[in-house]
């Protein structure tokens, strides 16, 4: 009896084994075009072998707060001891970004966390209401939203422009009113060239966007940060529509709400392509370090359990 018990059990073992295995092949060799949906697959990431070596080993501690965490530590923006820092890649980007997290967005449900851990000196996370005043840096800051009056990447500097013509005229913003050739036509030559050349200048500096902000929060939650008087008048920003790979996505909304951090990656791409008009070789593409890892471990298990 206990021979076949064994017998039994090895049995299903070896089934399992098996399926875990043909689940795994069956991923590995699907074609480029059975992805898609899935742009991750292209990614060009740096060696994850610390996160398979750290997923073995399970939950480890915080080297802060001493909190069981799973790869980091969502509440101190920090590696968990099993995953040292120098593993880590670390991104260098064209700008600094501010991330608005709300109050009641699960820490550990979040995404911006994984900017800040890959982009260290570049990020900076608020927890809303506690967020900086904006408005004297209007004119190169702006911020990630859809809505009526939201712009595309590439016409950033464009409207960032009409921003810096008020802060160089004389500061009632009068200059903006008119155009700036009808008025430099009945300035003295001398005020017409030094305006020109502030003009000039002020096109090849002040319109360069050196900051951009991100809402961390669920769609529901964002009415409540995106009417504070503190964000009001800034440029707005609306993305090219993309797919999410994000496995926790909002129920009832459509799949082209990107989470996070899928959101600040693929703004830095159209940037990096449309405003510093340079080929886009992967350079931020390690900020998806954990996301595209995390992605594909819920997938391979979700293919497992037999869910897709």
């Amino acid at each position: 009896m206990s021979l076949n018990s064994s017998t039994l059990t090895n049995e299903e073992n070896s089934q399992e084994s098996k399926r875990n295995t043909k689940c795994l092949e069956s991923l590995e060799l699907q074609t480029p075009s059975s992805f898609q949906d899935n742009p991750l697959q292209q990614l060009q990431l740096a060696s994850q072998e610390v996160l398979e070596k750290a997923k073995k080993s399970g939950r480890s501690k915080c080297p802060r707060c001493s909190s069981s965490r799973m790869f980091y530590c969502y509440t101190c923006f920090v590696p968990v001891e099993t995953v040292p820092t120098k593993d880590i890649p670390t991104v260098k980007l064209p700008l600094k970004i501010d991330i608005i997290k709300h109050p009641n967005e699960t820490d550990g449900k979040s995404t911006a966390v994984h900017a800040k851990l890959l982009a260290p000196d570049d990020v900076t996370i608020y927890k809303y209401p506690c967020i900086p005043e904006y408005e004297e840096k209007r004119h190169e800051i702006a911020l990630i939203f859809p809505g009526p009056n939201s712009v595309s990447v590439k016409d950033i500097a464009f409207h960032l422009q009409k921003y810096t013509k008020k802060s160089v005229c004389d500061g009632d913003g009068d200059c903006s009113r008119e155009p700036l050739l009808k008025q430099a036509k009945i300035e003295p030559k001398e005020e017409e060239k030094n305006l020109k050349e502030c003009i000039s200048g002020n096109r090849s500096e002040g319109t360069r966007l050196k900051k951009i902000i991100f809402i961390d929060s669920t769609w529901n939650q964002t009415n409540k940060i995106i009417t504070d008087e503190r964000l009001q008048g800034l440029l707005q920003i609306e993305l090219k529509t993309r797919k999410t790979c994000f496995w926790r996505h909002q129920k009832g909304k459509p799949d082209t709400y990107l989470s996070t951090i899928e959101a600040i990656y693929y703004f830095l791409v159209d940037y990096h392509q449309e405003i510093l008009k340079e080929n886009y070789k992967g350079q931020y593409d390690n900020l998806l370090f954990f996301f595209s890892f995390m992605y594909t471990l819920i997938k391979n298990a979700k293919c497992c359990a037999g869910k897709e």
